[in-house]
């Protein structure tokens, strides 16, 4: 019972997750990571730059991800999965499904010989679909722990992989391995997903090649592009002519059409690689159909002119539809307001969208008694004044599975949940 109430379990390995888990393990905490994907990382570690510094977001994330691997009072598990999670008397009692990733964690050096034997390629999940991977891979350069996993769904059993391997690493008798634990408190830091632009045919996303999510161009922006530039994915043609639309399923009442509230972060990102775009390719033509533009945090209005000084050009008002032309530009329709005033159609070589924030998960699937807003976003017992305890003792919550953030608030209340676990178990420990 002691050791359980010095022990956190903290879901999801992103920047909130991460962070937490830190703050709790200098603490004195013992803490279980747990992370479904190969690596530590989250979203944050797929971006170009971070507004409004414009920082490298792996510059920042890639020393604490390897603090994390490296804490001595940090028990990473990737590739798993909690499947339960039951209350008795002042500890949970945890259930975590580990996946087999049919190569030896101890064993696995990251050597990336077994990728370059693998004769299968498969769309990267990490590069948004732009490149490839194999069906035996290394997640991304910076990945946490740097070891291999098969993809079995994929991997046509040619044995390549495991007759190169230096270390005789890969092991394809592995099976699921169940853990149990005992903990005294939770932070849920489950993240965000994107809201599905494919839905809104208007726009094309999903059928037309150069109309393209907003992830997308933050892996054409980075230094290790998989394209190594700018170039829309139809033809590999730098484009001259971009378009970016803000609020794509976000704010409005129609649920087949999106999400009903605002997302917060999608100007400002969007702001950011509308800039990145002009920086890099320089003879380029930006515009961003817009409806509100909300800079609400500090340095965002300074970054927003800064962008409008380098040539952005922001047009308010809403985009009915775009059509592909045969040779792959993309003709907009939209209704404008200000000087322009009436519909305009403009022709661009590429369309970005810029989706809304949606809860990651359910939390109710671990934690029955939990409350979730309207929208799925786990609720608080004050958003003012205690944002980040839930209504199940014990259970804390941060980052995006709140609701949507940019990545400073995301660390604060990571902090926040962290400082708040710890005043919890001591509490339940007499102190």
């Amino acid at each position: 019972m002691t050791d359980a109430l010095r022990s956190v379990l903290v879901v999801g390995g992103g920047i909130a997750g991460v962070q937490a888990a830190l703050d709790l393990a200098d603490q004195g905490f013992h803490v279980y990571l747990v992370e479904k994907e190969p690596s530590v990382g989250g979203r944050m570690i797929q971006l170009q730059k971070v507004f409004p510094t414009l920082d490298c977001p792996s510059c920042i994330f890639t020393p604490k991800m390897v603090a994390v691997a490296n804490h001595p009072l940090i028990t990473l598990l990737t590739h798993a999965e909690v499947r339960e999670v039951r209350r008795e008397d002042k500890i949970f009692r945890v259930k975590v499904l580990k996946k087999p990733r049919y190569v030896d964690e101890g064993s696995c050096v990251g050597c990336g010989t077994c990728e370059k034997a693998c004769p299968v390629d498969v769309p990267s999940e990490f590069e948004n679909g732009l490149g490839m991977r194999k069906a035996i891979y290394i997640p991304f350069a910076q990945a946490v722990p740097k070891v291999a996993v098969v993809d079995l769904e994929n991997c046509i059993l040619c044995g390549a992989c495991e007759r190169r391997c230096p270390t005789r690493a890969v092991n394809f008798a592995q099976v699921d391995e169940q853990i149990e634990l005992e903990v005294g408190a939770a932070v849920l830091a489950t993240g965000f997903g994107f809201f599905d632009a494919t839905r809104l045919e208007q726009f094309g996303g999903g059928r037309y090649p150069n109309v393209i999510p907003a992830l997308t161009v933050d892996r054409l922006l980075v230094a290790n592009s998989p394209y190594g530039a700018v170039v829309r994915p139809s033809d590999g043609k730098i484009p001259r002519r971009v378009a970016f639309i803000l609020c794509v399923g976000s704010r409005t009442r129609n649920a087949s059409l999106g999400l009903p509230y605002c997302s917060r972060v999608c100007c400002m990102y969007t702001v950011r690689q509308a800039q990145s775009v002009i920086l890099n390719l320089r003879r380029v033509r930006v515009d961003v159909y817009y409806m509100d533009l909300r800079a609400f945090g500090k340095g965002y209005e300074e970054f927003y002119r800064r962008a409008e000084a380098a040539g952005v050009r922001f047009r308010k008002g809403r985009v009915a539809r775009i059509t592909e032309k045969p040779d792959g530009n993309l003709l907009l329709r939209a209704e404008v307001m200000g000087e322009e005033n009436g519909v305009v159609e403009e022709e661009y070589e590429l369309v970005v969208l810029a989706p809304g924030l949606r809860p990651q998960a359910d939390p109710r699937v671990l934690f029955p008694d939990l409350a979730v807003d309207e929208y799925g976003f786990v609720e608080t017992v004050s958003p003012k004044l205690d944002p980040v305890s839930t209504g199940v003792p014990g259970v804390f919550v941060a980052g995006a599975a709140e609701a949507p953030k940019d990545i400073v608030d995301t660390v604060m209340q990571a902090g926040a949940a962290a400082m708040r676990a710890a005043a919890y178990l001591t509490s339940l420990n007499g102190g």
